[in-house]
């Protein structure tokens, strides 16, 4: 074979792949396999028209994907549990057919004027399962009376367990997209605090050395007053963009969140950080799981800055009907002034909008202790 020959069937091999993985990344996308699904319904089952109800909820599905109809009578139809064709098929967990909808008495007939708008006499649904639990609807309609025979139920269920298999792993794959998500936008976090957030210190750390070494020259003293306070405008905007890409669901769970600060912080400084959990805390709304974040970030950015410390401890645990975090450390450096500071005193603010507190002390046998609380959320 020659070279040539070679590029080609190798050419010919990769295309093969490249639409196989087409194929695949549709079955992981649960709006394209819904799509394909009502196509798929007349190619296999021979229907005129094919469509697809997702359950909203446990009793109620809403048609959204059609294939081969003519009007809309039929999209975004709400059909509760038991009501129609759908509705009997959510009552019963299994296929229901019907020669004639408006005329079948095995069915109720709420959906009858939609139905006739669209032109439709035979039906044919099925449930879609996905882990046991139903998920949608499949039905199969020809503009005509006639009878679905055991053949086309067969392969209309065979059509349901392909979906219910696609709908599956849809849903798996939106998890894992949602946590990759996640995973960005901590990491951009952490890059922007590392890169412009360290970038604003140091300029706001030599504005205020100027102003001790240059109070002769003239008309210089305003000048740096008013870079001092583009420095500190651009640290606040820096800040909010931080705490919006922190921003957590409450589905995600605190304490992997606090420990992966601590890592961060140890990664960043090389100054050994722990994270203890000192008993289980229930579950937070995003807003106050976002603000112990925050202060958590807060306090190890306090030490960065700081402190001077050789070791961190973070502590997450129960208190006062609420949930508290605490940032310790061991730090020799200037003495805390509680509640000092922008990043703090926006902190307290936050926290005092949900009833919580904030608070940084100055320990005796030296280090700082910051501690932020919030109240859990009553029914």
């Amino acid at each position: 074979m020659t070279a040539k020959e070679h590029v080609a069937e190798y050419s010919a091999v990769l295309g093969e792949l490249l639409r196989e993985r087409e194929k695949l990344l549709g079955t992981l996308d649960r709006v394209a396999a819904l799509h394909g699904t009502a196509r798929l319904i007349r190619e296999t089952v021979g229907a005129k028209a094919g469509f697809v109800a997702e359950l909203d909820r446990p009793e109620l599905a809403v048609i959204r994907w059609m294939s081969g109809t003519r009007t809309d009578a039929l999209q975004d139809l709400e059909v509760p549990v038991g009501q129609g064709i759908g509705g009997r098929v959510l009552a019963l967990g299994q296929p229901v057919r019907v020669a004639d909808y408006v005329s079948s008495p095995a069915i109720t007939h709420q959906f009858d004027a939609q139905v006739r708008g669209e032109g439709l006499a035979a039906m044919l649904a099925v449930p879609i399962v996905a882990r046991g639990e139903t998920v949608a609807i499949a039905y199969a309609a020809m503009r005509e009376p006639a009878d679905f025979g055991d053949d086309a139920v067969r392969r209309m269920v065979e059509v349901a367990r392909e979906a219910g298999t696609a709908l599956h792993l849809a849903k798996v794959a939106e998890t894992d997209r949602t946590a990759a998500v996640a995973g960005e936008r901590l990491r951009m976090q952490s890059a922007l605090h590392d890169s412009v957030g360290a970038l604003l210190f140091s300029i706001g750390v030599q504005v205020r050395d100027l102003h001790a070494d240059l109070h002769e020259v003239p008309g210089l003293e305003a000048r740096l007053r008013r870079l001092e306070g583009d420095v500190s405008a651009a640290a606040g905007a820096l800040r909010e963009s931080l705490l919006a890409l922190s921003e957590s669901s409450p589905e995600r769970a605190l304490p992997v969140e606090l420990a992966e600060h601590c890592r961060s912080f140890q990664a960043r400084c090389g100054v050994p950080a722990r994270f203890v959990q000192l008993a289980a805390v229930p579950p937070l709304d995003a807003e106050r799981t976002a603000l112990l974040v925050a202060a958590v970030r807060e306090g190890l950015l306090n030490v960065e800055k700081h402190a001077r410390a050789s070791s961190v401890i973070v502590s997450l645990l129960p208190s006062d009907d609420g949930v508290q975090v605490v940032v310790a450390d061991d730090g020799t450096g200037a003495e805390a002034v509680p509640g000092s500071g922008m990043g703090l005193r926006t902190l307290a603010e936050r926290a005092a909008r949900l009833g919580g507190r904030v608070s940084l002390v100055r320990d005796e046998d030296d280090g700082s202790t910051l501690r932020a609380w919030v109240p859990l959320v009553r029914p």
